[in-house]
Protein backbone atom coordinates (compact mmCIF):
# COMPACT_ATOMS: atom_id res chain seq x y z
CA UNK A 1 0.00 0.00 0.00
CA UNK A 2 1.51 3.63 -1.21
CA UNK A 3 0.69 6.64 0.74
CA UNK A 4 -1.56 7.50 -1.98
CA UNK A 5 -3.65 4.41 -1.74
CA UNK A 6 -3.92 5.18 2.15
CA UNK A 7 -5.12 8.86 1.09
CA UNK A 8 -7.73 7.80 -1.18
CA UNK A 9 -9.17 5.13 1.16
CA UNK A 10 -9.44 7.43 3.88
CA UNK A 11 -11.32 9.95 1.59
CA UNK A 12 -13.78 7.15 0.57
CA UNK A 13 -14.44 6.56 3.95
CA UNK A 14 -15.02 9.47 4.87
CA UNK A 15 -18.58 10.55 5.36
CA UNK A 16 -18.41 14.33 4.94
CA UNK A 17 -16.75 13.33 0.98
CA UNK A 18 -18.29 10.28 -0.27
CA UNK A 19 -21.80 8.65 0.12
CA UNK A 20 -23.21 5.14 -0.96
CA UNK A 21 -24.32 4.68 -4.06
CA UNK A 22 -25.64 1.45 -5.80
CA UNK A 23 -23.63 0.79 -9.19
CA UNK A 24 -25.08 -1.86 -11.35
CA UNK A 25 -27.40 -3.51 -8.15
CA UNK A 26 -23.84 -3.57 -6.03
CA UNK A 27 -23.52 -0.97 -3.03
CA UNK A 28 -20.06 0.92 -3.66
CA UNK A 29 -18.65 4.48 -1.74
CA UNK A 30 -18.65 6.88 -4.36
CA UNK A 31 -17.50 11.09 -4.50
CA UNK A 32 -20.43 12.74 -6.37
CA UNK A 33 -20.59 16.12 -8.03
CA UNK A 34 -23.56 17.70 -9.65
CA UNK A 35 -21.99 20.64 -11.50
CA UNK A 36 -24.00 22.58 -13.80
CA UNK A 37 -22.93 23.00 -17.30
CA UNK A 38 -23.81 25.61 -19.97
CA UNK A 39 -24.27 23.99 -23.93
CA UNK A 40 -24.48 26.59 -26.02
CA UNK A 41 -26.19 25.91 -29.97
CA UNK A 42 -25.82 28.75 -32.34
CA UNK A 43 -27.27 31.55 -30.74
CA UNK A 44 -28.83 30.49 -27.67
CA UNK A 45 -27.06 29.17 -24.15
CA UNK A 46 -29.14 26.09 -22.50
CA UNK A 47 -27.79 25.57 -18.81
CA UNK A 48 -28.26 22.09 -17.66
CA UNK A 49 -27.16 20.44 -14.41
CA UNK A 50 -24.62 17.08 -14.76
CA UNK A 51 -23.38 14.38 -12.50
CA UNK A 52 -20.02 13.08 -12.02
CA UNK A 53 -19.22 10.24 -10.06
CA UNK A 54 -15.68 9.23 -8.47
CA UNK A 55 -15.06 5.35 -7.41
CA UNK A 56 -12.54 3.68 -6.52
CA UNK A 57 -10.89 1.41 -9.35
CA UNK A 58 -10.66 -1.65 -6.61
CA UNK A 59 -14.36 -1.36 -6.81
CA UNK A 60 -15.21 -0.89 -9.94
CA UNK A 61 -12.29 -2.72 -12.34
CA UNK A 62 -14.15 -2.09 -15.47
CA UNK A 63 -16.99 0.61 -15.42
CA UNK A 64 -18.50 0.65 -19.21
CA UNK A 65 -20.97 3.07 -21.06
CA UNK A 66 -24.68 1.58 -20.37
CA UNK A 67 -23.88 0.63 -16.63
CA UNK A 68 -26.10 2.44 -14.04
CA UNK A 69 -25.56 3.84 -10.97
CA UNK A 70 -28.03 4.94 -8.21
CA UNK A 71 -27.71 7.56 -6.17
CA UNK A 72 -30.63 9.51 -3.85
CA UNK A 73 -33.15 7.47 -5.64
CA UNK A 74 -32.23 9.09 -9.27
CA UNK A 75 -30.91 6.73 -11.72
CA UNK A 76 -28.28 7.64 -14.20
CA UNK A 77 -26.22 6.02 -16.78
CA UNK A 78 -23.06 6.26 -17.70
CA UNK A 79 -21.66 7.69 -20.58
CA UNK A 80 -18.55 7.58 -22.61
CA UNK A 81 -15.37 6.35 -21.37
CA UNK A 82 -14.80 6.57 -17.88
CA UNK A 83 -11.32 8.08 -17.21
CA UNK A 84 -8.60 6.77 -14.53
CA UNK A 85 -6.81 9.72 -12.69
CA UNK A 86 -3.11 9.33 -12.94
CA UNK A 87 -2.29 7.14 -9.82
CA UNK A 88 -4.57 4.48 -11.54
CA UNK A 89 -6.60 4.44 -8.45
CA UNK A 90 -9.51 6.55 -9.06
CA UNK A 91 -12.25 6.29 -12.00
CA UNK A 92 -14.19 9.62 -13.01
CA UNK A 93 -17.38 8.68 -14.30
CA UNK A 94 -19.67 10.77 -16.30
CA UNK A 95 -23.12 9.96 -16.67
CA UNK A 96 -26.70 11.00 -18.13
CA UNK A 97 -30.25 10.97 -16.08
CA UNK A 98 -31.87 7.12 -17.21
Amino acid sequence: MSAFTDAIDDLFADPNMAVTVTYQGRSIRALVRRPDRDIEFSDITVHTGTAVFEVQRREIPAPQAGDVIVHDGDSFVVQGEPRLDVERLVWTITVRPA
